[in-house]
């Protein structure tokens, strides 16, 4: 059984024709799932519906066997199992690094905080950060802001984490150290639901990719296949648009 199954989702709003058009996939437990497509193709929409961000008009979504699309009441409780992590890090200004990240596993998991801060210690030893747990957000850099958003979701033990376009805000010397962090949780086994623009991340972490356009999965391969032997003439005219004509001598 797969970890993680999307059956017939759609997603529309009033101003608009469907955002997800009739949308099924399954990911297995510790596979890492690229979604690329173009700007407003639905890639981030899928994200928060799987979340429970965003109510959806027809079809199911299941975590390990279990329906939770539109389970308003049990919702916290899904939040738990799926962690998300968006562009804008979303950080409490107010609050330490550490206390941002204990936060949920106090308040919402109401864990022990000898154990939950130990663990959120080793989060950031293990990214690199450890010797910031005392400083607040805005001393932080966009990169080292990003990698405590991680570690924040990471402190929930989710079953399932989804990484939206976490790079797209970040200066391109910061890019690396974010992706680096990603690449770990990959080897480490972690299934993970990935939205990116940078394509050369995406074919060295993905196990599969998924490529969405006008709401509806175009193709779902290797990424070998994907980004060399697509016979999808919509993927082959979007990775064209990425590549560049070498300047005549």
């Amino acid at each position: 059984m797969a970890l993680l199954e999307i059956k017939n989702l759609t997603k529309e709003y009033k101003e608009s024709e469907g955002v997800l058009n009739n949308i099924s996939l399954s990911v297995e437990k510790g596979e890492v799932l690229v979604i690329l497509g173009p700007s407003g193709c639905g890639k981030s929409t899928l994200l928060r519906c799987i979340n429970g961000l965003e109510k959806i008009q027809s079809g199911e979504i299941y975590l390990d066997g279990k329906l939770i699309s539109n389970q308003t009441k049990e919702m916290h409780k899904v939040r738990e199992k799926i962690g998300m992590v968006f562009q804008s890090y979303d950080l409490f200004p107010n609050m330490t690094v550490l206390k941002n990240i204990l936060l949920g596993p106090l308040k919402v998991q109401k864990r022990n905080v000898r154990e939950a801060t130990e663990q959120a210690e080793n989060l950031l030893s293990r990214i690199g950060l450890l010797d910031k747990k005392n400083t607040y957000p805005a001393e932080l850099s966009g990169g080292q802001k990003q990698r405590v958003a991680i570690a924040r979701a990471l402190c929930m033990n989710p079953d399932v984490l989804l990484f939206d376009e976490v790079t797209a805000s970040l200066d391109p010397e910061m890019v690396r150290e974010v992706l680096d962090v990603i690449m770990q949780l990959a080897k480490d086994g972690k299934t993970m639901l990935i939205v990116t623009h940078q394509l050369e991340f995406a074919r060295a972490v993905a196990d599969r990719i998924i490529f969405i356009d006008q709401g509806r999965i175009l193709e779902d391969s290797k990424p070998e296949k994907f980004f060399t032997g697509s016979e999808n003439q919509r993927v082959n005219e979007f990775l064209q648009a990425f590549k560049f004509e070498k300047k005549s001598s």
